[in-house]
């Protein structure tokens, strides 16, 4: 069983409620509610517990604890992680929440709004924006994909999600398995 697979799918179906209420559309990236503050810090809590695994599994010795830690250890193992672009087509958007690892201990924008609404939920409840959850939940989607690489390049991670996609340049193709198609994600 893949907790974290399942957990990923559980938020994917959170933001397709949410889609019913707020057009997911760049104009609306800046606006904030409670929902989107909780699938925010769902998502983020859960990249926080994904990457450290991922860390572990490439370094059993790895000390890694914060985010800064996770780009330093997984740039080395993946580097082409702030390449990868999640597409979410039924929306016409397209998702880069790695990029700010690019810069040296870069640390993506969606992130930071995390930390500032988990610890000061009363004076930063405005950066939970559609903007940042979308990000953090696709930035969770390449992080899991990475955790089970093996199945995500088999096309064995099942169900597949119903919103978010890989871009082309990590999409190999679909695989019959059974009754489902499954994804096969080229990392």
């Amino acid at each position: 069983m893949e907790l974290h697979w399942n957990f990923f799918l559980a938020l994917e179906r959170d933001v397709d409620v949410l889609s019913r209420y707020v057009e997911f559309d760049r104009r609306n990236y800046h606006c904030f509610s409670i929902e989107i503050a909780r699938i925010l810090v769902s998502a983020s809590g859960e990249v926080d517990v994904v990457a450290k695994q991922i860390c572990h599994a490439a370094n059993r010795h790895s000390t890694a604890h914060d985010m800064v830690d996770y780009r330093r250890e997984l740039i080395r193992v993946y580097p082409r992680i702030p390449d990868v672009r999640v597409k979410v087509p039924r929306f016409g958007l397209e998702l880069k929440p790695w990029e700010q690892w690019k810069r040296h201990n870069g640390v993506p924008l969606w992130w930071t709004a995390y930390n500032r609404i988990k610890r000061e939920r009363n004076a930063q409840y405005h950066g939970a924006t559609l903007k940042h959850a979308l990000n953090a939940v696709a930035g969770l989607f390449v992080m899991v994909l990475h955790l089970y690489r093996d199945k995500a390049q088999a096309g064995d991670l099942l169900p597949s999600p119903q919103l978010f996609r890989p871009d082309d340049a990590h999409y190999s193709g679909t695989r019959h398995n059974g009754l489902e198609v499954g994804i096969s994600y080229r990392l």
